[in-house]
């Protein structure tokens, strides 16, 4: 793909902030906008620590997109309203419309990556939807970031993700879509009573999939008030493997949407948890503890890049990770 490019963005309390005349940028998303299109190369914005103000959109003409945070300070990428419409430099045909505009950030462009940046939708509680991720992109991966919302926090609405040492917070369906992703030792905290994901596969045949590794949950400090998912279509597909479960998990673990049906369609796992939210003793009938190999096949990380001829996660992303992530 070549060299890499490397654009700045200004910290907040800035106009304008240069770096040895390689770019410089007053908001993240004029930083997006000079992206040219049909980027071919792995380009790098930096973000100044600060609160950014603004909402972002990443178009499917813009791939190879690394935004980047700083891993000292906060930088975050704040926004609270859904009634304000993205503000683009280039014209909309060039951008396109954007997807599920209630979100934030709005990731179209493939093979993008985020580290250490704060995603925030500030929305208040009683607004509904305070989505502050979205994702329609395909290969994508996130470093030590955070998503901070109420509702819907996390939007994998399609494509593939790997997501590694990130805090995800949230109340109703906070991680949802039909995405195939994989979490990895990240951080899920529950804020109130609700629902942790709400999967969408619409069928058996979809390879798709939510899957939690060596994650940790918590809770406001009250008992037994959330779910680990329900089903946003019939066959939704989760696993929570080898991840600490605290007190806030209700003992049944799993609700059908008030949708009977869905009990004999939707695939919720769980492998090897531990913690006090954990046990199988009272979850629900339908749901299914996985035992020896069964769990293999959602802890490899063929699951979300199963070409290895061609791993995007590798060559793509330019950043190395073995095939497997079962522990030794």
């Amino acid at each position: 793909m070549g060299d890499r490019r490397v654009l700045v963005v200004a910290a907040p309390e800035f106009a304008a902030f240069g770096c040895d005349g390689v770019g410089s940028f007053a908001s993240v998303q004029d930083a997006v906008d000079a992206v040219p299109l049909n980027n071919q190369v792995r380009t790098i914005i930096r973000i100044a620590p600060g609160v950014h103000r603004h909402r972002v959109h990443i178009p499917k003409t813009k791939s190879f997109i690394t935004l980047c945070g700083s891993p000292i300070k906060d930088t975050v990428i704040c926004w609270d309203s859904a009634a304000t419409r993205i503000k683009h430099t280039q014209s909309s045909e060039v951008t396109g419309t954007g997807t599920f505009s209630d979100a934030t950030v709005i990731v179209e462009g493939d093979d993008f990556i985020a580290e250490d940046v704060i995603f925030q939708n500030s929305a208040p509680q009683v607004s509904g939807k305070a989505t502050a991720v979205c994702v329609t992109a395909d290969r994508c991966a996130f470093y030590n970031c955070r998503f901070l919302g109420w509702q819907e926090t996390l939007h994998l609405h399609s494509g593939k993700q790997f997501l590694k040492n990130c805090y995800i917070e949230g109340q109703y369906d906070f991680i949802f879509g039909d995405s195939t992703a994989l979490l990895e030792h990240c951080h899920i905290h529950c804020k109130s009573t609700g629902y942790i994901t709400a999967h969408g596969r619409k069928s058996s045949s979809e390879s798709t999939g939510f899957v939690f590794f060596k994650c940790v949950i918590t809770g406001n400090g009250e008992a037994a008030y959330m779910y680990l998912g329900r089903p946003w279509e019939a066959f939704g597909r989760v696993v929570f493997a080898e991840t600490f479960m605290g007190h806030c998990i209700n003992p049944a673990g799993w609700h059908n949407w008030d949708k009977p049906e869905n009990e004999q369609t939707a695939c919720f796992y769980e492998y090897r948890c531990s913690g006090p939210g954990s046990s199988m003793s009272e979850r629900v009938a339908w749901c299914k503890e996985l035992v020896g190999d069964e769990a293999i096949p959602f802890l490899m990380k063929t699951f979300i890049d199963p070409d290895l001829e061609n791993p995007w996660l590798l060559h793509r992303l330019g950043t190395k990770h073995p095939i497997s992530t079962v522990s030794l």
